[in-house]
């Protein structure tokens, strides 16, 4: 896994993974419901979605809109399992461990933080 400053520097150069913002839809979820509980919802969409071996339809499983986790997700390169292991150097093909979720979830909150700002 990649140290947080080093990774937020890397994504600041993607032209790809800077252009997304969370839209007014987005940002307004977050409002209402609240850091801490878009929080939980991206650890369980990381937990369905991404912790098995061989995610069910990995690199397409992340919609591009309608929640801010899925925006952050691509954001930050947390995705899929292709994009974790070429950003964040979290191997494909087994299961994730509880802090490499951890990490992941870490990750989004800072980038959902930012946009809160």
């Amino acid at each position: 896994m990649r140290p947080m400053d080093e990774l937020f520097a890397a994504l600041g150069r993607s032209g790809f993974r800077g252009r997304f913002r969370l839209g007014a839809r987005e940002a307004a979820y977050l409002r209402q419901r609240g850091t801490e509980t878009v929080l939980q919802h991206a650890r369980q969409f990381v937990e369905d979605r991404l912790a098995a071996a061989e995610p069910v339809n990995d690199g397409k499983q992340t919609p591009m809109r309608n929640h801010p986790v899925f925006i952050a997700q691509h954001a930050t390169a947390t995705c899929c399992r292709g994009c974790l292991a070429k950003w964040h150097g979290v191997a494909k093909g087994r299961p994730l461990t509880a802090d490499e979720i951890d990490y992941i979830v870490r990750v989004i909150e800072r980038w959902l933080r930012r946009q809160a700002i």
